[in-house]
């Protein structure tokens, strides 16, 4: 057919002249949009089903680890949390090769945990938080929820290769997103319903199409946030981006670099590690999780405070001396920068921990979607191919 061009969902105008040219720089720009959508879909399909699904299986792995390993509760005493230098000591009687630098505490009915490297891989070793006896050692390596987290970061490929892999394939899911967006947008806001409804009495294909189209509509914007908020764990450049935009374009610190200064020591007093947890517990005495950090020589130890156990926003921070445990500086979570708190708030945000159980939901539901729109879309190309060539154009396409 002279001055047509065969693309997987019909024929495209070529022609300069002629009724179908009227339009001819909006038609070209569809055109464009059209076969971006389908190749980009189909080169980054296969990754963005699995970074998807491994998103739904990750996404209540709190509630199900609760749920089926009890270790992950500790009897309530009517004592105060023993403090890191004791913990620290239980484990070097337990695994004198062991070395550790961080305790994190939870509220309680949790144990605490440190995480060390033993000779069968890193592991999370839980202990009671009242009398430090060790309750559970977890093996990080062979634990199910880690190796779904790893295949959705990583694809279980080492993290210099597989983050740029997940990384550049989130990329082309957002444009994949923004040219679906311009496919779906309807010439005349009248008809637009029918892009928001999935026709269930009509045959297979048209379903298919439906389904791809509506519920690609209906996760656009949770979709394109867990997306930019993953991009964050793979790329600095983009963790740093988000703390220019919480600033309004501002990308100078507002935060204080007291906490950078070093000292003229060689170990942290053991002491100091003590009088740092029970100085922040004071400070923030309702917190859900404490974690204490011995940062390593001549840096102060630093602590965090969060309001809720496992959600990773609203952290506050105190830093104290390495050798007296006196508190150097301190930044509550509502004194720091508008980025800072964007920043902290983007696990909670790709995750949907940020707003609860509805959010976790909204997140499953989100991410099952997403999973299915690879796959939707590959029956598209797939049918378009095997159906007869007809006219259409994309101004005038509806659909199989």
């Amino acid at each position: 057919m002279d001055g047509y061009e065969q693309n997987p969902f019909g024929y495209i105008c070529l022609s300069k002249q002629g009724p179908l040219a009227i339009k001819g720089k909006k038609i070209r720009f569809r055109n464009i949009a059209v076969l971006l959508h389908l190749w980009l879909g189909l080169l980054s399909g296969s990754i963005v089903f699995i970074i998807a699904i491994t998103g739904c299986i990750y996404a209540f792995h709190d509630e199900l680890q609760d749920l089926t390993r009890p270790w992950r509760k500790v009897a309530v005493e009517n004592k105060v949390f023993i403090g890191p230098t004791a913990i620290f000591q239980k484990l070097s009687e337990e695994f004198p090769d062991a070395k550790a630098a961080m305790v994190i505490y939870q509220n309680r009915e949790r144990p605490a945990h440190v995480t060390v490297q033993l000779e069968s891989g890193l592991h999370n070793i839980y202990f009671n938080p009242y009398s430090g006896v060790i309750v559970h050692v977890q093996n990080l390596e062979q634990d199910f929820f880690l190796i779904v987290e790893r295949l959705h970061r990583f694809l279980l490929l080492p993290e210099g290769v597989g983050k740029h892999i997940t990384g550049i394939a989130t990329i082309i899911f957002v444009f994949t997103v923004l040219t679906g967006m311009i496919l779906w947008w309807p010439k005349q806001w009248k008809n637009a319903a029918q892009n928001f409804k999935i026709r269930w009495k009509s045959r297979w294909r048209r379903k298919n199409y439906d389904w791809h189209r509506a519920t690609g509509f209906y996760i656009l914007l949770p979709a394109l946030i867990m997306a930019i908020t993953g991009l964050s764990f793979s790329y600095e450049w983009m963790h740093e981006s988000m703390y220019v935009v919480g600033n309004l374009g501002n990308a100078e610190s507002k935060e204080e670099l007291l906490p950078h200064k070093r000292f003229d020591l060689a170990t942290t007093h053991p002491e100091a590690l003590d009088t740092a947890f029970y100085r922040t517990m004071e400070l923030v005495p309702d917190s859900g999780m404490l974690f204490v950090w011995d940062q390593g020589e001549g840096l102060p130890i630093l602590t965090g405070a969060y309001p809720t156990t496992l959600a990773f926003d609203h952290q506050s921070n105190f830093y104290f001396h390495p050798q007296s445990g006196k508190l150097i500086y301190g930044q509550f979570y509502d004194q720091k920068a508008p980025g800072l708190q964007l920043q902290e708030m983007n696990y909670g945000l790709h995750t949907g921990q940020y707003f609860g159980l509805f959010g976790k939901i909204a997140a499953f539901i989100c991410s099952l979607l997403v999973a299915a729109l690879p796959i939707t879309g590959f029956f598209i190309w797939r049918g378009r191919r095997k159906k007869k060539p007809s006219i259409y154009t994309p101004a005038t396409f509806d659909g199989p």
